[in-house]
């Protein structure tokens, strides 16, 4: 009996040992499980996690590079409108030749046309020597003098007109000074076109030089700024163009 039983304790005690391996396995194995199995909340955030960390592309180009274009565009750009403003500057110089140039033709006529009436009328009161005037040499008469004011430089101007054969009268010379110069012997119009030209008109009638040395009387001064010669010479002008500074009420 001893040993009997002493076998059948042997072999309940294995029996109950395996049972307990057995149970401590399943429990090993269920928590295995547990741990691998994610929860929902894991899952979400695993899941965020992966979508935030999907790959953010950057531009590997220079920036240097992006530089360089931009300047070339700017500088495209003002090439383009600095090629636009000298084209306008070109176009404004040109018209403005063509203009001076259509000036220069009309004074050259203008001259040529003085000329022409100064010799024909030269022809018409006896030939060279009268439409030159150096046959003779005016003066004031003998014993008369003249003020060293506007009614004198008229008066002595128009004794000489009259020995010359100039016609023209008190009213009409005053008329027109007053207009032209307003009375100041030293007068000088430096806008119109003959200032352009570089031949500004001068002088009590604003006579340019070229008129002032073809229409000269003999005996005056040479001066173009002399009221007695810068009158006769105008009036002389006037006569040829004219018929007399009397015809004359605007510019001349």
């Amino acid at each position: 009996m001893p040993k009997y039983t002493a076998l059948l304790r042997g072999r309940a005690l294995a029996t109950s040992h395996r049972a307990g391996i057995a149970g401590v396995a399943a429990l090993g194995a269920a928590a295995l499980a547990i741990s691998a199995a994610p929860s929902s909340a894991q899952s979400t955030t695993t899941h965020e996690a992966a979508a935030s960390s999907a790959p953010v592309h950057y531009s590997t180009q220079p920036i240097e590079d992006v530089k360089v274009r931009v300047t070339d565009q700017m500088a495209g750009q003002r090439l383009k409108a600095e090629t636009i403003a000298a084209k306008k500057q070109a176009d404004d110089d040109a018209a403005a030749k063509k203009r001076d140039a259509a000036e220069a033709g009309r004074e050259a006529a203008h001259k040529a046309g003085e000329k022409k009436a100064a010799a024909e009328a030269g022809k018409g009161r006896g030939g060279e020597h009268s439409a030159s005037r150096s046959w003779h040499r005016p003066s004031a008469p003998a014993g008369k003098s003249y003020a060293n004011s506007l009614d004198g430089w008229i008066r002595h101007s128009l004794d000489i007109m009259h020995e010359q054969g100039i016609p023209g009268s008190y009213s009409g010379l005053h008329r027109n000074i007053m207009r032209e110069s307003s009375g100041n012997p030293h007068a000088i119009n430096d806008w119109d076109i003959n200032a352009i030209n570089g031949i500004p008109s001068k002088g009590l009638l604003q006579v340019i030089p070229p008129t002032f040395k073809t229409y000269h009387v003999p005996g005056t001064s040479w001066n173009i700024y002399d009221p007695v010669a810068n009158i006769t010479a105008a009036c002389n002008y006037a006569a040829h163009r004219y018929g007399s500074m009397d015809n004359v009420d605007s510019a001349y």
